[in-house]
């Protein structure tokens, strides 16, 4: 596959601070990277690097077939960039907004009123087009942000969390215009907050931890390597679950995860069918008939705790079923 972004033995420093240890990155073109870590990680610096916005200290960098060393203003002509704050001017309508960017970025008048139409078109802004910006939502906002980048219809785009502070039904709607981009033929370097964002955007994703890659795969990928699936058995009532902790525990050897609240504990489930068979035999002896069984594949979330040993980021909560996380008998959380 052809390659959209490619970095070789990146760095950069703040006085004595690596924030970025030579890493090494590919985008293929029209694949979407997701970049994950820990807040100070370093990847808002990755994306100011490679939007030519910051300088960086040492590698060597192509975006779109062009070294960032040497062709700034090449790389500029194709890529578009949506940060973690809505850049638009807020007294101007949708439609200024974008036709003024169009003008500034050399389309010409009657060009880019036609682009300003079109976007606000594709990205169901028409009604609030001769809008001021300030009377947006936030969701209406974020898109047209997103528009914004798009107006010289670039080949690579970056986005640098681009749906922070936004409702599940803003959320969505920018994802879903997010995978129209990538049926075009856009290459993404994606950097989110949420892990379900990076689950359902993301072809790839690297974990960034220290100034450096310490996992790359695809989400499925991560998934498997952080522990595959859980068994999860609940019961009625509280009273019930010492005799399925004691059960469970015969079968696996990683103490059950108790959640009181929910009623339910869980167990790596590493035996396959093997181990379905022994937990059923060891209920039935205990007496115990579980209201459910269920199996639960490893998320974003279980893939985050293991490979950076920290909490999900803001914005994301820890289940409480979470294999990282027992439950004492007085409901308090021991990692």
């Amino acid at each position: 596959m052809e390659t959209a972004i490619s970095a070789e033995g990146l760095r950069k420093r703040y006085a004595e601070h690596d924030v970025l240890a030579g890493i090494d990155l590919t985008v293929a073109t029209g694949e979407v990277l997701g970049l994950l870590g820990p807040n100070g990680a370093g990847k808002t610096t990755i994306v100011r690097i490679l939007a030519t916005l910051l300088p960086f200290d040492g590698g060597k960098v192509t975006i779109a077939g062009f070294d960032l060393s040497k062709d700034k203003r090449e790389i500029r002509r194709r890529i578009g960039l949506t940060g973690q704050y809505a850049a638009v001017d807020a007294i101007l309508t949708g439609r200024e907004n974008l036709r003024l960017i169009g003008v500034l970025l050399g389309l010409g008048r009657r060009k880019a009123q036609a682009r300003a139409d079109e976007l606000l078109e594709q990205f169901d802004l028409t009604k609030a087009a001769n809008r001021p910006a300030k009377s947006y939502s936030g969701g209406m906002r974020r898109r047209l942000d997103l528009a914004a980048s798009l107006v010289t219809t670039p080949t690579v785009l970056f986005l640098d969390e681009p749906t922070t502070g936004l409702d599940v039904t803003s959320r969505m709607l920018l994802w879903r215009m997010v995978r129209d981009q990538v049926d075009n033929g856009v290459s993404i370097l994606l950097t989110t907050q949420y892990l379900e964002e990076a689950d359902q955007l993301a072809d790839r994703i690297v974990v960034l931890d220290k100034g450096g890659f310490i996992a790359e795969g695809t989400p499925e990928e991560l998934k498997r390597k952080v522990g595959g699936e859980r068994l999860e058995v609940s019961v009625a009532t509280e009273a019930e679950l010492p005799a399925v902790v004691r059960a469970l525990g015969h079968a696996t050897t990683e103490a059950p995860s108790v959640d009181e609240r929910a009623k339910v504990v869980s167990i790596p489930l590493v035996g396959g069918m093997g181990t379905l068979a022994s937990v059923t035999a060891e209920l039935k002896a205990a007496g115990s008939e579980p209201v459910d069984f269920a199996i639960r594949r490893s998320s974003m979330d279980d893939v985050f705790l293991a490979l950076t040993g920290q909490t999900v980021p803001a914005g994301q909560a820890v289940p409480t079923d979470h294999p990282a996380v027992e439950r004492t008998s007085q409901g308090e959380r021991a990692a």
